[in-house]
């Protein structure tokens, strides 16, 4: 309809300044090419080209195998520690990123927190051009206050930091960098997830400090890599989506540490099992029918 206004009204202006037609054919023509193009950019098409964002091979490797995925050299620089793996599912081109091993500190452990999943994230979506979703996948810290119990899946609504603290005036909200998610109800309520805001840092375990910050963030989960990606996709204004299973319970009575560990490998098999659902739900859709 708007397009038809725009047209009316430029016949009506040429006609009456007596253009040639073929200047006034040109003119049209332009003008309904912009439009066009602005149409498209603001309306994004279907979903078939997905990134998967996982920080812990442990995490990552049951969702690989389940999808027949294969290593992928193409994604990334030779010089990163950072691990790809690509492949078709039903409609949808999949590529799982995963953080790879450290080599800086020569510890040999996975690379967690936010550089290395920023870093991998941007390459990724630096090199596979027009990806219509980023889902983070892995594990987090739940909070029993807001209803969160082990095994837990949620989808994630915004992400936001807790540990970057910057007392001044622009600072303190740049710190916070709270980022929303794309909408997620329709899938939540699909696959039967839970939704809440996810909160960042780079500690394992939560100070007091901690604390204060992450209550005022309003988080049902915690980890250390969603803000960051949420981050990078903003930068190529990518839409994304936490998925995220509960490990251990922050404020309970269990030292983190320990109840990490003991429910690592059952949570990575639930994981295992909400990915390919989610996969099945996005695949072909609009982002308006998540």
């Amino acid at each position: 309809h708007f397009l038809n206004v725009v047209v009316a009204h430029f016949v009506m202006f040429s006609t009456s300044f007596s253009f040639p037609a073929i200047t006034r054919i040109l003119c049209l023509c332009s003008i309904c090419f912009n439009l066009a193009q602005g149409s498209t950019t603001a309306m994004p098409g279907k979903i078939h080209k997905v990134v998967v964002a996982i920080a812990m091979e442990a995490e990552a490797a049951p969702f690989i195998e389940h999808l027949s995925l294969k290593s992928d050299e193409t994604v990334f620089p030779e010089k990163v520690p950072f691990k790809a793996f690509s492949g078709k599912y039903e409609s949808c081109d999949i590529t799982v990123v995963t953080n790879g091993k450290d080599t800086v500190y020569e510890t040999g452990v996975d690379n967690v927190g936010t550089v290395p999943a920023a870093a991998a994230v941007l390459l990724a979506l630096q090199k596979l051009d027009n990806t219509d979703l980023v889902i983070n996948a892995g594990t987090c810290g739940g909070f029993k206050r807001k209803g969160a119990e082990i095994g837990d899946v949620f989808l994630t609504e915004a992400s936001a930091n807790h540990d970057r603290r910057i007392p001044i005036p622009g600072f303190t909200e740049y710190g916070i960098g709270t980022i929303a998610s794309t909408s997620i109800l329709n899938l939540a309520e699909s696959i039967g997830a839970k939704t809440g805001i996810c909160t960042t840092g780079n500690s394992l375990d939560m100070t007091v400090d901690d604390a204060v910050h992450i209550e005022s963030n309003n988080a049902s989960v915690k980890d250390m890599e969603s803000a960051a990606i949420a981050w990078t996709c903003a930068l190529y204004k990518t839409p994304h989506f936490g998925l995220k299973v509960v490990t251990d319970i922050v404020d309970g009575d269990k030292p983190t540490q320990d109840e990490f560990m003991e429910n690592l490998h059952s949570a990575s098999v639930s994981l295992q099992q909400a990915l390919p659902k989610i996969i099945n739900y996005v695949c072909g859709k609009g982002h308006d029918e998540l």
